[in-house]
């Protein structure tokens, strides 16, 4: 397999969900931008939807949307318990949480990176943010992870969207349950991984 990524992007989520699978795969780095590999080559002719993550499965399939991409990864190697089983209620569940996260945080996200946006404009996204960061300071209090013990590919995609939050300096001094979960995920040895592969972290 091969993961078309941007350091720092929603690409970090399946990112790590590989690494916590234990599967193999390549990187190929993207820049987002000029829509160019590193080799030059256009990504356009690779993912037309000009976006990251893309996964380019060994058959030759490609899969886009992160959401849809970190599940398969999950479905691939269910002895890591990355995901419930399908069909079961707590896979609803997940699909609850993976569609909170894209839906209510990822999409209000995308608007604070324009260079071309009002700052007023960025101050209503980063609101409701806040707003919906709020609901998951009270949704985590006495959970490790967003489903509860169990570390899913839901964490790994909540952690992408709190490592944006510190990247675009957010105050969240007042949110402990949500400042410790960041912390906590971010301690994993395969967050770990995926955090120095894509040069956000000098290795230990």
């Amino acid at each position: 397999m091969k993961l078309y990524y941007s350091p720092g992007a929603c690409s970090l989520s399946p990112h790590i969900a590989l690494l916590e699978a234990g599967l193999p795969y390549d990187l190929v780095k993207v820049d987002l931008r000029a829509k160019k590999l590193e080799n030059g080559d256009d990504f356009l002719k690779v993912n037309p939807k000009g976006q990251v993550p893309a996964l380019a499965l060994d058959s030759g399939e490609l899969v886009t949307e992160g959401t849809v991409i970190v599940q398969m990864i999950a479905d691939k190697a269910p002895g890591k318990n990355l995901a419930p089983a399908r069909d079961s209620d707590e896979r609803y569940k997940l699909l609850e949480w993976l569609n909170f996260i894209t839906t209510e945080l990822h999409k209000n996200f995308g608007p604070m990176f324009s260079p071309v946006l009002a700052d007023d404009a960025k101050a209503f996204f980063k609101d409701r943010v806040m707003a919906k960061f709020k609901y998951l300071e009270s949704a985590l209090a006495g959970k490790d992870y967003v489903m509860g013990k169990q570390f899913t590919v839901a964490d790994a995609y909540l952690f992408t969207m709190l490592s944006w939050a510190e990247r675009l300096k957010f105050d969240m001094s007042g949110m402990p349950n949500l400042t410790a979960y960041k912390a906590r995920v971010g301690a994993r040895p395969k967050v770990q991984e995926a955090l120095v592969k894509e040069g956000l972290m000098k290795a230990a």
